[in-house]
């Protein structure tokens, strides 16, 4: 077979960015000698690359994560002490391949939503995570349409392809008992399987407000405590402060 021929195959053989890369590698190879094991190397950590880089981008996209919320953002210094402690192994990712919990507690303004998206962007993009971040406004309306057009079993087992899913500002507004027990049931499907990462402005003693019957409450906060780390966020509200230095 011709070298000329060799790219025509890759492509053939889906190694798209082998095929392209065929070219330059080579006439990099032949300037520097490389021999053709370490050619081939460098073609097939090539394509590995790409399609990595490829799949996180895919993984981001479905994963709804607001773009500006990145580890960048986060100052360790305004981070409590637990949450400090706690984040290198949080990092890891060991926690949702167990299938534990994250529970992130504290008043508006502490920093819970930006830990948790950029947590959740770190975890894709050095672990190839598959994890779906959403309000707890936006996945009770989506539970509660799927309900109504009898696809609530489908919908949930479409969401049990997540890893995680990362539910922000549970108990922020009040919402009726049809839209908790739908929230309800997507818990403990989960519960014991795959991870939940959820904020909220209440602590568990409020959370009657949140699923109005005393019963469904307790058997809520049984199934998320039971696996998982709990983080308080607490000191001076990060919007408070920037108003003050503006």
């Amino acid at each position: 077979m011709s070298a000329a021929a060799l790219p025509i195959l890759m492509r053939s053989l889906g190694l798209t960015t082998m095929a392209r890369e065929h070219d330059d590698a080579l006439a990099r190879a032949e300037a520097e000698n490389w021999g053709y094991p370490r050619l081939l190397r460098h073609l097939v950590e090539t394509e590995a690359n790409e399609r990595l880089r490829r799949r996180v981008e895919r993984m981001l996209k479905a994963s709804r994560l607001p773009a500006s919320k990145t580890m960048a953002s986060v100052e360790p210094a305004r981070l409590p002490e637990k949450v400090r402690r706690q984040l290198p192994t949080l990092l890891t990712g060991e926690f949702i391949r167990r299938g534990d919990n994250l529970l992130c507690f504290g008043l508006p303004g502490r920093g819970k939503t930006l830990f948790l998206a950029a947590l959740c962007r770190e975890l894709i993009q050095q672990h190839q995570m598959s994890i779906l971040y959403t309000t707890a406004h936006r996945i009770v309306t989506e539970l509660l349409i799927a309900k109504r057009d009898l696809k609530l079993e489908r919908l949930i087992a479409r969401l049990e392809r997540f890893d995680a899913i990362a539910i922000d500002d549970l108990g922020y507004t009040q919402q009726s008992r049809e839209e908790m027990e739908v929230l309800f049931t997507l818990l403990a499907e989960r519960y014991e399987k795959k991870s939940v990462l959820i904020t909220s402005n209440l602590v568990f003693s409020q959370w009657d407000q949140i699923f109005k019957d005393p019963m469904m409450t307790m058997a809520a906060v049984d199934r998320l405590v039971h696996h998982a780390v709990i983080l308080e966020f607490n000191g001076d509200s990060y919007r408070a402060t920037a108003a003050k230095k503006r």
